[in-house]
């Protein structure tokens, strides 16, 4: 047979070949049956029965996987447990069994399907992402209902790579590595549920591929590239010998970085850096802990307040801020306050949506209205600075009058807990993110506020570039190397510096491999990632000299387009780390 080939995105990286596993979710029809009005209670109990048997169906799901697999996975299923608790849902379904007088699985699909409806009409590729969420519950309901069993991956016996339309966050969770060797899906991105799973079990998949579903049957050979997004079915074998070389390089790669843990992030002649890491939650410590990090240049607090209907009190806030630090000491934490908006939400606090999130009521500008839920927030850093390594930073500062505002907050919450005798560090650092082009302007006025910047390339990327960071058709104008970007990022590191205050970077661009050696060369005195990628990071400055960097910095921001710099900085990176610069081709 002719070798096929799929691309599409990476969803985890690695390389498997096996055989082909097709995998259909089952979809389970109904039909309309009348039933009288003295059913109608028996077909509300049953829909009732069948909520509770599918939310101990979830919680087993959790449970068994709150060993093996990380926090993101498990928050997944909270979502779940959120659709069959939801009383609108509940509210609409026991309604139409009411007025329609039909079987309640009938009713409960009609909902679900006005359900999906709305949310195919949200201009959000996250939002809708989470359909299939909805989906995957309405399905387990639907089973519960009329007691049909549903098919899973759980029982197979045999290595195999699945394909589908689709895999259910469920039936993705229960299947185990040892038998699903990888897998691809025709639909799904990069924060779609199968993404976070494969990411989580380690194995290797690419989604989004269109119609490979339909394209391939049970048993055909195929290789799985997760690291380029390719799928490849009937593979030659010039293929297989390039992917047997390639895991071959990928493994003694993997080696060399475990080696890495203990060493400090120091270029080759001795300039040393802080190498620290980005976090959600305090489950994620280990993590930073196996990677190597140097502290939480990022913790992102905002991730309490999602997945739930209330707000996090003072004394929840502060055992997780307490519990961070503590067990990371003598590291440094830096506690960037509450980020909620844009793309992240909790119905609670009845944020409205809005035709541009990202430049909305947000972050600080929440949190100034809020000033309740605010002083909470304070309140739970400030007696977690007991630790003596907590450090606090207030997102998206876009002025002084507002960094003015903030300030006079934090020291009305400090002078309140004084009066109650509840100790806090009073050396405490406060900083700012950088991330808006306004406050990049402004950086000499606010450096002699605070003890330190750190800049969020995030944000700061697209509303410098004017790029909707989410919208896939202009994605490609989303560049961390455009001279603009590097420029303003060069005028918050001087500015820094002549202030006599240090500069991190805690968005994505301080783990992006290109990025690294000019950010290194202009001087940048921290980098905060993601944990898994402090070895990658590391590895790169270890492999660099500061005066080539420096050098290297100065030459590049003479250049007008993002495509020369990228050039410039392979050069380098071909004849110091050859391996990274390989592995950095393979991610674009």
């Amino acid at each position: 047979m002719k070798e096929m080939v799929f691309e599409g995105i990476v969803a985890s990286p690695g390389f498997v070949v096996g055989e082909i596993y097709l995998f259909d979710l089952e979809e389970t029809a109904v039909f309309p049956h009348p039933i009288g009005k003295q059913e109608i209670g028996t077909e509300i109990a049953r829909f009732e029965d069948a909520l509770i048997e599918t939310r101990k169906e979830l919680l087993k799901i959790r449970q068994e996987l709150a060993d093996r697999a990380g926090r993101e996975v498990t928050e997944l299923f909270d979502a779940h447990l959120l659709v069959v608790e939801d009383r609108t849902l509940i509210s609409d379904v026991v309604k139409g069994i009411e007025e329609k007088k039909l079987n309640a699985e009938y009713v409960f699909q009609e909902v679900i399907n006005e359900y999906s409806q709305a949310f195919l009409q949200i201009k959000d590729d996250y939002i809708k992402e989470r359909l299939s969420d909805i989906r995957d519950v309405a399905r387990r309901v639907l089973h519960n209902l009329t007691g049909r069993k549903r098919a899973d991956l759980a029982s197979l016996r045999e290595e195999v790579v699945v394909v589908a339309h689709d895999l259910s966050p469920s039936d993705t969770a229960l299947m185990h590595k040892e038998n699903v060797i990888g897998f691809a899906t025709d639909i799904g991105g990069r924060t779609s549920h199968t993404a976070i799973m494969a990411r989580s079990l380690e194995i290797p998949a690419v989604v989004g591929l269109g119609d490979i579903s339909t394209s391939v049957h049970n048993g055909d050979p195929v290789v799985v590239d997760g690291t380029r997004g390719l799928v490849i079915v009937f593979p030659s074998r010039v293929t297989l010998a390039r992917i047997n070389r390639e895991k071959s390089d990928l493994a003694r790669f993997e080696t060399q970085l475990k080696r890495l843990k203990e060493v400090p992030a120091e270029t080759s002649d001795g300039f040393r850096i802080t190498l620290a890491a980005n976090i959600e939650m305090p489950e994620d410590i280990p993590s930073v802990i196996a990677h190597g990090g140097e502290g939480v240049g990022l913790y992102r607090t905002e991730f309490f307040y999602l997945n739930r209907t209330d707000i996090p009190d003072e004394e929840e806030q502060f055992r997780a801020y307490n519990r961070v630090a503590k067990k990371l000491k003598p590291d440094s934490v830096i506690i960037r306050t509450l980020d909620l908006g844009g793309d992240k939400f909790n119905s609670a606090l009845e944020i409205p949506p809005e035709i541009n999130p990202f430049m909305g009521w947000r972050a600080i500008r929440f949190c100034l209205e809020r000033q309740d839920i605010f002083k909470t927030q304070l309140r739970a850093i400030l007696r977690a600075s007991c630790q003596e390594n907590v450090k606090v930073m207030f997102p998206m500062i876009s002025g002084f009058s507002e960094l003015e505002r903030v300030l006079k907050i934090w020291e009305e919450t400090k002078d309140e807990l004084k009066k109650k005798g509840v100790p806090f560090y009073p050396d405490m650092e406060v900083g700012i993110m950088i991330e808006v082009p306004a406050a990049v302007v402004m950086a000499d006025v606010l450096a002699r506020q605070v003890d330190f910047f750190s800049i969020g390339t995030n944000d700061l990327i697209q509303y410098t570039l004017a790029v909707d960071r989410v919208n896939e058709k202009i994605a490609y104008l989303y560049d961390p190397l455009n001279p603009a970007v590097l420029r303003f990022i060069r005028q918050v590191i001087n500015i820094g510096h002549q202030n006599n205050i240090w500069v991190g970077m805690c968005g994505e661009m301080a783990g992006d491999l290109l990025s690294v050696p000019i950010l290194l060369g202009l001087g940048l005195d921290e980098f905060s990632v993601s944990p898994v990628l402090i070895p990658e990071v590391k590895k790169v400055i270890n492999s660099l000299r500061l005066s080539e960097v420096r050098q290297l910095a100065q030459v590049v921001l003479q250049y007008r387009s993002a495509d020369k710099i990228r050039a410039e900085v392979k050069k380098l990176l071909r004849q110091s780390t050859p391996i990274m610069l390989k592995r950095e081709e393979y991610k674009r």
